[in-house]
């Protein structure tokens, strides 16, 4: 061991200097996080132990871990993992990093379960999967009989599955590749109860313009064309062709999208007083329509 090797406490304290030089706006939780992921703990176990004398190899890994991420790479994709809902799912630069915001996405679907499904039924479909978060924390509501899950891309399709795996749920997954709703055309009519999606909706303009970090993940997760709202068009144009009279169209949306996606609903003729629903932060976040 080298002499003069930090405590916990101390490279922890001394990172959180270094990335908030370095204008990383959560300095101290991503030093915590990323020795915590080195030394194999939880953030709890992390205070446990804040004056434990480090291992030159712990170091070691820990000072390769703070160089990327003052590169601006990602917590997630460092330790390859990201809670969702309580639950752990792995993540790589293939995929989008999940966001708390989606949440209320989830939440939002699984509150209309009890009382269109009681005994269970419901055909789901999530529309741009990803990590297969939405696919997965759906497929393990009893109410829920199967989800389709799209995605263009395979390696998306990879984490999903592993994801799926992980949580004991692929058999009530299936995974398709393909853009949109391409994959599920030939399922023909009234066959989904949700048609649920957190499409990329960032204008192509503003991509990684506040965070830089953004510009590690795939583009083609952001990208929302001029606007923001290209697949929020594709989706309420196609959506009402595959649900069921009754059955919800359940959007993820930017801050500032709300109004926009809500008369796109509107104009289509096809969904009853499409809402707005706001989260804990008073912004619009999810947009639901019922199908007529």
């Amino acid at each position: 061991m080298r002499k003069g090797l930090p405590t916990v406490m101390e490279l922890v304290k001394k990172t959180a200097d270094f990335f908030a030089a370095e204008g990383i706006a959560s300095a101290r939780l991503d030093a915590e996080v990323l020795l915590a992921d080195v030394l194999g703990l939880d953030r709890i176990h992390l205070y446990v132990n804040f004056d434990r004398p480090l291992e030159e190899a712990e170091v070691d890994r820990y000072r390769q871990a703070v160089i990327r991420r003052a590169q601006r790479v990602p917590v997630a994709y460092i330790t390859g993992e990201k809670e969702f809902m309580s639950l752990p799912f792995s993540v790589n630069p293939q995929v989008l990093i999940p966001r708390p915001e989606t949440e209320l996405l989830v939440e939002r679907v699984v509150s209309l379960l009890p009382r269109e499904f009681a005994t269970g039924g419901a055909k789901v479909a999530d529309i741009g999967t990803g990590s297969g978060v939405i696919a997965i924390c759906l497929a393990l509501q009893s109410q829920v009989e199967e989800v389709w899950a799209t995605d263009i891309s395979p390696s998306a399709l990879q984490v999903a599955r592993a994801n799926a795996a992980r949580h004991q749920v692929e058999g009530k997954i299936r995974w398709v590749q393909g853009d949109m709703l391409k994959p599920l055309e030939h399922l023909g009519p009234d066959f989904f109860d949700f048609i649920v999606s957190n499409p990329p909706y960032v204008p192509t303009a503003a991509i990684g313009k506040d965070c830089p970090e953004v510009l590690k993940e795939p583009r083609k997760a952001l990208d929302g064309g001029r606007d923001g709202l290209a697949y929020y068009r594709i989706l309420v144009d196609q959506a009402p062709g595959l649900l069921r009279p009754g059955g919800w169209l359940c959007l993820e949306i930017g801050a500032d999208q709300g109004p926009r996606v809500q008369r796109l609903m509107e104009q289509s003729g096809r969904f009853d007083s499409p809402q707005i629903i706001k989260d804990l932060a008073n912004l619009d976040r999810v947009v639901i329509g019922r199908v007529r």
